[in-house]
């Protein structure tokens, strides 16, 4: 593959800046002396994109070899797929949860408290998992993809737009996803490519009211919940299985 590293980065610190310079010279930094949150500091860089694809990997990624390939090829031969996301797994092997059905309010309280552990939350947390899927054989359409590793048509990004700029972190992805398909573009999961992405939850830490209370990527989470249902409302439409 014929391909440029363009890398974003808030708070960059001079240790990074030489360190870029040493071992990856070819690397283009786009920079921010301070946090201006994900959504912000990737669409700085964004526009840098000179390839036909677009791909956004958070720092915490790892390709094994030979890993993405097929998805470039998949996104090649399907005209009406905007947006692609691999399959994710932890390095113990796990697959880790990143497609998904849309969020309701339900979904916030059942991940948010001791409801997630009851019938209904545990119902609505299968829907929004998609726990009634199989995931594992061939691509498939869903509401929306975790930012962690998304692969982008170009044209399909200078329709859409880039992230909106309201969502500091958390839910820049869901709402991007769902404006993938309001545009006319397919969003898949693709589990024909394979990634491993070493993640932590930084939003939850004990679970329950001591998050809200103590963890600021608690309070983040759910104000960019927040931001969402302003925005599109409490109706959770379903465009992918």
């Amino acid at each position: 593959l014929d391909y440029e590293i363009i890398v974003a980065d808030s708070e960059t610190q001079t240790e990074t800046r030489e360190l870029l310079r040493t071992y990856f010279p070819d690397a283009v930094l786009s920079e921010s002396n301070n946090n201006i949150g994900f959504s912000k500091i990737v669409n700085r860089a964004l526009p840098r994109a000179s390839g036909r694809f677009v791909v956004i990997m958070n720092a915490d990624v790892v390709l094994p070899d030979n890993s993405i390939e097929s998805i470039f090829t998949y996104l090649e031969k399907s005209p009406r797929v905007g947006l692609a996301g691999p399959a994710l797994s932890y390095p113990d092997g796990r697959r880790q949860p990143s497609c998904f059905r849309f969020y309701s309010p339900f979904t916030v309280l059942a991940r948010r408290t001791l409801v997630g552990k009851l019938g209904p939350g545990k119902q609505e947390l299968n829907r929004f998992l998609m726990n009634d899927i199989d995931l594992s054989q061939k691509p498939v359409p869903v509401d929306w993809l975790m930012g962690s590793a998304l692969f982008i048509k170009k044209e399909a990004l200078e329709r859409v737009g880039l992230f909106d700029e309201r969502f500091f972190m958390y839910f820049e992805d869901v709402d991007w996803s769902r404006r993938f398909w309001e545009n006319g573009y397919r969003v898949v999961y693709f589990p024909g490519s394979k990634i491993l992405h070493q993640h932590v939850r930084a939003s939850r830490a004990s679970g329950g009211i001591r998050d809200l209370l103590f963890n600021a990527y608690t309070r983040t989470h759910l104000a960019s919940a927040l931001k969402y249902f302003l925005k599109y409302g409490l109706k959770t439409p379903r465009y992918g299985t």
